[in-house]
């Protein structure tokens, strides 16, 4: 999918990865709308100077249905051929340490508020016979590690809603993207020292998130299905898919309780 001209929806899209796809498809020329919490004005002229068709803010709190009810019934005044459901909450630690609080919102975001506004958007796109959903899950939905076991399992739920549709929109001019996303430079990443390394160590690739916005972009334009990682987590995820007791091995020797 060509992004000139297009019509993309981001969640998310005040900061980090959401942020800096915004700014990729400025410079594509696209007519943005963008699903944050409060109107930015600053962030309107922003990514106007850098080159998008339009840009309209759509407030929105996705850690409630309520909130994702009233936006899904925004999304109905606007023509959407690029969904891009990125907004996202971490959790981690012990299992037993996790507030169920902080479980109920992070699945709330990662989960039920993709599937919602995915559910919302595809009747119009099937009705154009052109659209496209982006899904961000995480090398967490097949890298399981010590201490991510919420947050992974909430990104294995996208994996596989996002596997299954594919499927259901094979031939009708939809199509998904789900992006195994790595380790970015984002505050969320800064996150996992506070929640995970006090039980486990974790060295991760990072990477800015106007580089990993490069490589989504160029997943639209080629129609990839998957956006796998690359490097040394590329190779760790390779072990996790295809050696799950290789992978379990390497990781135990850095988990202690």
């Amino acid at each position: 999918m060509e992004i000139k001209n297009k019509h993309v929806m981001i969640t998310g899209a005040n900061r980090g990865i959401g942020l800096a796809f915004a700014e990729a498809c400025a410079g594509e020329k696209a007519h943005l709308l963008l699903a944050i919490r409060k109107n930015d004005l600053q962030l309107v002229k922003d990514l106007k100077a850098k080159g998008a068709a339009s840009v309209t803010i759509l407030e929105a709190d996705l850690a409630t249905r309520e909130g994702v009810t009233a936006l899904a019934k925004k999304m109905e005044n606007h023509e959407i051929d690029l969904l891009f459901n990125n907004a996202g909450q971490l959790t981690g630690g012990l299992i037993e340490t996790q507030s169920l609080d902080d479980i109920y919102k992070m699945f709330q975001v990662n989960v039920n508020a993709l599937v919602h506004l995915s559910h919302a958007v595809i009747p119009q796109m099937l009705k154009r016979k052109r659209g496209k959903i982006i899904n961000h899950a995480s090398v967490s939905a097949v890298m399981h590690f010590p201490c991510a076991s919420t947050y992974a399992a909430s990104k294995a739920a996208v994996w596989a809603f996002t596997d299954c549709i594919q499927q259901e929109l094979k031939g009708t001019g939809v199509t998904t993207l789900c992006l195994f996303t790595p380790g970015i430079k984002t505050r969320m990443f800064d996150e996992i020292d506070r929640l995970y390394t006090k039980n486990i160590d974790i060295v991760e690739d990072s990477i800015p998130p106007e580089e990993y916005a490069k490589k989504i972009l160029n997943a639209v334009k080629n129609d990839l299905v998957y956006l796998e990682p690359a490097g040394s987590t590329g190779m760790a995820f390779k072990v996790a898919q295809h050696f799950k007791g290789v992978f379990n091995w390497g990781i135990s020797q850095k988990f202690k309780r």
